[in-house]
């Protein structure tokens, strides 16, 4: 199957249990293909644990949901040594965190020394425990959700672990339409007793997709002008903090993702500027003038895409 191909049958498959959320659903299929991870924000109730649920029942992988809370140690995310009685010996116990499909709820709600546990495996696809590193399982895919308005009682994501996502998703409340079609299919069952009858991906699916995302090719121009969006960000009078060479690496790779979805192997200016919202709005950080004005991250990043020529 091609990449095109799979993605169709990827995006089919969600959309039997999730009704909508076309958005988060084709980034969290680029992500998977790419090794990457997703931020996604969203007022609870609009399916970011079935649509986990879901990618994990495709995938033919493990599922493991870890509810971030102030009192979350990092042992409780990546595991630590048990003494035995019956032994007397230690055990080592490994945590959720080793699992294909890692749902991080609400990770905001837990301290900068806990949220840290996972830098080292979104990063590396491994934990060090007890002085060895640890590989985490193939495909491993970190979906983490933030409420969006709650925030009393959060601590902001530093912008190290912001950094290690690949997209930020916005979950947004359905259409009318898609909110009587949410309705219908609970008025004939709970849509997550449905997720076991999903089809799963074949096995080299997603090591297909990847080789064939790297055979996509670049040209010198595209390239340029990811380096130009980059450094557009960071000279913006609308931010203090422009993006990092990671989002720039981070940027041409969906591109390439998002041109082999499209059954090309070439990317196009058009590929990459339609990433760039997911991709770096979570990366930037705005100037108090820019959030007085009423910008949020997404309308100053359409401002730097404006002062650029695009590549022909």
């Amino acid at each position: 199957m091609t990449l095109k191909e799979t993605g169709d049958a990827f995006r089919a498959q969600v959309h039997r249990i999730v009704v909508g959320q076309e958005e988060t659903v084709t980034l969290s299929f680029l992500a998977l293909c790419l090794g990457g991870h997703v931020l996604i924000e969203g007022v609870p109730g609009t399916a970011k644990t079935l649509l986990a649920r879901t990618i994990a029942q495709l995938v033919g992988g493990s599922f493991k949901r870890i509810q971030f809370t102030p009192d979350l140690m990092p042992s409780d995310v990546v595991g630590t040594s048990v003494y035995e009685l019956a032994t007397s010996s230690f055990r080592l116990r490994l945590g959720p965190i080793f699992a294909n499909i890692v749902l991080a709820d609400e990770v905001n709600r837990a301290p900068a020394k806990t949220q840290s546990a996972l830098l080292e495996a979104m990063e590396e696809h491994q934990v060090t425990l007890e002085g060895d590193a640890r590989p985490l399982p193939d495909p491993f895919l970190v979906l983490a959700t933030q409420n969006p308005v709650e925030y009393e009682g959060t601590y902001p994501l530093p912008e190290a672990e912001l950094d290690r996502f690949l997209f930020k998703a916005v979950m947004r409340y359905p259409e009318s339409a898609e909110e009587q079609a949410i309705l219908r299919a609970h008025d004939h069952g709970q849509p997550l007793a449905e997720v076991r009858g999903l089809s799963q991906l074949p096995p080299s699916t997603l090591a297909d997709a990847r080789a064939e995302v790297d055979r996509v090719t670049v040209e010198d121009s595209v390239v340029d002008y990811v380096v130009r969006i980059v450094a557009e960000t960071r000279r913006s009078p609308d931010l203090l903090l422009g993006a990092s060479p990671r989002a720039g690496v981070h940027l041409m790779r969906a591109a390439k993702a998002a041109a082999a979805l499209d059954g090309r192997d070439f990317v196009t200016p058009d590929d990459v500027k339609a990433l760039v919202p997911p991709t770096l709005r979570h990366r930037v950080v705005l100037k108090a003038e820019a959030e007085i004005e009423g910008l949020d991250a997404d309308a100053v990043l359409r401002r730097a895409l404006s002062r650029l020529d695009v590549p022909r």
